[in-house]
């Protein structure tokens, strides 16, 4: 009978309108309570909320006489449960390590579900302890702040037994959760929560001004409450890796005050948060942009919350501190630093800047010197707004800045190397929303970072961090100029790093030498977004914590994938990739067409719903605007 149970734990029990296919898919271990007579019934076939149709796993008891493995494996199974504080689980606990056990302090990631043995413990003289071993491949941790950081490695933890009466019963075990990545999948879900972005002096020159919301992703749970949960963790502020370059407009320890429910919105689509004694006297503005973090915030939950159409934030005692509307909330939104991105560009054989609306089959030269024969660019930028282009000739030494208007003049030359070429020069050029252009000088001897606001001014250099011997082979900036993406070439492999830019003037920036000047930019807690991948060939912003990357693992063939920036994979379909991607191009709104450089077919294109095809046979290095 222990075996027949230990096969049917898992069996899930289900919710809303799959349940009655699922059960049929259980015939053969056993469902319960499938009714044999009443009335046919219609199934209501409407949309229903990620909520209503999630799968919802309920934990199993320890049952009599179990031995140390099996457990074991019960507890392992009770922990991937739906509970929300995983009473289930604790019963295989003895009452002390119930008491002392905290979940949700840290979450491994396995790739499979952990592999459990029992080892001899020399430590119990008298026999009655057990030790069970917890093993695999560990792939990530998420912290007790949710946020994900892989991290990769062999995972061997140990857990202890007791008898309890004649019961085995846990006493000693790692805190936190172990999960397999399939489980952590199916009970987490990826979540931006939103801060404003620490522009420092750059507020001034901000095209769009200061109200610039920066995604932050966090892992929550799908199905315990998860407005609550996402209201709580935006609450306690950015993760540690984000902190320096943004902030919250919430006062400090301003907590969540719960009512009887879930966190739900009303009837009218209104969100009702209620929050603790030290959010009561904000100003009007001050409350305005705690709501616009917290729309944004719930409206990545799903289909139930992206329906809000508005918050209103409460004292403790249930008085309105305000309200804010979808439509009023509209100059805070992520996509004002996205621009419309209407063309996709590239330089073609000619050595021209041409470029395609979705509607166009065939690219045009874009208006201005940039689009005229003998330009001889290598590579393009397009500033946010299409109003402006940069470009670098196509022997990597010279950057121009132009508008992209018939009779407008290229103009001197911002920037001149005296080297160049294939393997050094300057990289493609790269807009952030704000109207900083940034671009990397690859020179081996010294490889710099700069950056030219509005893309007129005199170059900044930017400060960065030891690369030990590698260059700066191409960059990206997210629109909110927060986050650079770049890849790294270092002995003989290529690589795609994350940082953050910091700004002179909150004082996270490093102390300058005597006598040198404080850097104004600083790009910091460089990472690797894509461990998994050895080498990186291509990659592009795709959302505001988006990534799409071409890149192979060691010994396999080139990959096009999704990855979030904290370096998860994206839960988005996996997309087809062309054979030989150099360069990719997406934009922010997901709706878009990808396109890409190929060795083989050219420049190649992705709308929605079709397949790859080729807008030109000759062209390199796609971008949208930014």
């Amino acid at each position: 009978m222990g075996a027949d149970r230990h096969r049917l734990r898992r069996t899930p029990r289900l919710l809303g309108a799959p349940a009655l296919l699922a059960c049929g898919a259980l015939l053969l271990t056993g469902c319960a309570s499938m009714p044999d007579s009443g009335d046919v019934r219609r199934v209501d076939s409407s949309p229903r909320t990620d909520v209503d149709t999630q799968v919802r796993v309920y934990g199993v008891s320890p049952g009599k006489g179990e031995q140390p493995t099996e457990l074991v494996n019960g507890f392992l199974e009770a922990t991937t449960s739906s509970e929300e504080d995983l009473a289930t689980a604790k019963e295989y606990l003895t009452r002390g390590a119930a008491r002392r056990w905290a979940p949700f302090a840290e979450t491994t990631v396995l790739a499979q579900p952990p592999e459990v043995r029992v080892e001899a413990d020399p430590g119990d003289r008298d026999g009655d302890g057990r030790t069970v071993v917890l093993s695999g491949k560990r792939i990530a941790k998420v912290d007790a702040t949710h946020a994900y950081r892989p991290s990769e490695g062999d995972y061997v933890e140990r857990i202890h037994l007791s008898k309890v009466g004649s019961e085995w019963r846990i006493d000693r075990l790692p805190g936190g959760l172990v999960l397999g990545e399939p489980d952590f999948q199916r009970i987490y879900a990826s979540v931006n929560k939103y801060y404003f972005a620490e522009l420092g002096p750059d507020a001034g020159n901000s095209r769009v001004g200061q109200d610039v919301l920066v995604a932050d992703p966090v892992y929550l749970r799908r199905d315990v409450d998860p407005a609550s949960a996402a209201v709580k963790a935006l609450l306690d502020g950015p993760t540690s890796w984000l902190d320096p370059v943004v902030s919250t407009s919430f006062p400090a320890g301003t907590n969540l005050v719960r009512r009887d429910g879930k966190l739900t919105p009303d009837s009218s689509n209104t969100l009702k948060v209620r929050l603790g004694d030290r959010a009561s006297h904000v100003g009007g503005a001050r409350c305005a942009r705690m709501a616009a973090q917290l729309l944004f915030t719930v409206q990545g939950l799903g289909q139930g919350s992206a329906g809000v159409g508005s918050v209103r934030l409460e004292r403790q005692d249930g008085a309105e501190l305000c309200s804010l509307s979808r439509d009023g909330a509209r100059s805070y939104a992520p996509e004002q630093v996205y621009g419309r991105g209407d063309h996709q560009y590239f330089v073609d054989a000619d050595h021209r800047v041409v470029r395609l609306s979705d509607e166009a089959r065939q690219p045009q030269a874009v208006p201005g010197p940039f689009g005229e024969d003998g330009i001889g660019l290598g590579s393009v930028a397009v500033s946010r707004d299409e109003r402006l282009a940069a470009g670098v000739t196509e022997d990597g030494r010279t950057l121009y800045v132009t508008e992209l208007r018939s009779g407008a003049e290229r103009g001197a030359a911002l920037l001149r190397l005296q080297g160049g070429g294939a393997q050094g020069g300057l990289s493609a050029p790269s807009w952030d929303g704000l109207g900083g252009l940034w671009v990397a000088d690859r020179s081996a001897q010294r490889p710099r970072l700069l950056r030219l606001r509005e893309g007129v001014e005199k170059a900044d250099e930017v400060r960065l961090p030891d690369l030990k011997g590698g260059v700066i082979e191409s960059l990206r900036l997210s629109a909110d100029g927060t986050r650079i993406a770049m890849l790294i070439k270092r002995g003989g492999h290529t690589t795609l790093q994350l940082g953050r830019v910091e700004r002179a003037g909150r004082g996270h920036l490093p102390a300058a030498a005597e006598g040198e000047a404080a850097p104004e930019l600083s790009v910091r807690g460089l990472h690797p977004v894509s461990p998994r991948l050895e080498d990186v060939d291509a990659v592009s912003w795709a959302g505001g914590s988006r990534l799409v990357v071409a890149g192979r693992e060691p010994g396999g063939v080139q990959q096009l994938q999704y990855v979030e920036t904290d370096g998860s994979p994206a839960d988005v379909p996996a997309v087809p990739g062309p054979n030989g991607v150099a360069a990719v191009a997406a934009f922010e709104d997901k709706n878009r067409p990808l396109i890409a450089e190929t060795t083989n077919d050219g420049i190649v294109r992705l709308m929605p719903n079709t397949d790859w095809k080729t807008v030109a046979k000759e062209g390199s290095v796609p971008v949208y605007p930014g």
